[in-house]
């Protein structure tokens, strides 16, 4: 029974991580384009598909696509330190989060630089140079991993893993 929960809470978490990272991402891109002047016409969140936001007119196209990611990876880590400042319960859920969207905001810029494709593509055409999205993705990815070391005891996994209570998973006593 041990396993099936923490099967049912890895497999609900990492689909909300995956969504909840695209609206921090596209939040930074929207942002950046209000407060540089743009206007944002459409941003599309699909949880199996990559995240836009369409802005026009874009007065700053280099820091609206860099918003993205650097918002993206900074609110996350802003709102889990809060978080275990204020010693909240459950505060390992948003390190996990934290870490996820490092991995995946580090590896869409150093990877998608490689084929010029989405936020990576779009930075090289307006002049960011190859090696800052390298520098970023080899930032923020060890970052990222270093959030996650340790955490799978939170999650039931490991030598030294809680128990994971049955409310947890919407089983009631």
């Amino acid at each position: 029974m041990q396993r099936m929960r923490q099967i049912l809470i890895m497999g609900s978490l990492l689909p909300l991580c995956w969504l909840g990272m695209m609206a921090v991402h596209e939040l930074g891109h929207a942002a950046a384009a209000w407060a540089t002047g743009g206007t944002v016409t459409k941003v599309v969140l699909h949880p199996l598909g990559i995240s836009r936001t369409d802005v026009a007119p874009n007065p700053h196209p280099l820091a609206v696509a860099w918003a993205g990611p650097m918002f993206g990876m900074l609110l996350p880590l802003l709102l889990w330190q809060a978080c275990k400042a204020a010693q909240l319960p459950g505060v390992h859920v948003l390190q996990f989060f934290a870490g996820f969207c490092l991995i995946a905001n580090g590896a869409y810029l150093a990877g998608g630089s490689i084929q010029g494709i989405g936020d990576a593509g779009d930075l090289l055409r307006w002049g960011a140079p190859l090696w800052s999205l390298w520098v970023f993705g080899a930032l923020t990815m060890p970052l990222g991993l270093f959030l996650w070391h340790g955490l799978g005891r939170h999650f039931g996994i490991g030598p030294h893993a809680v128990q994971i209570p049955n409310e947890t998973v919407g089983h009631q006593r």
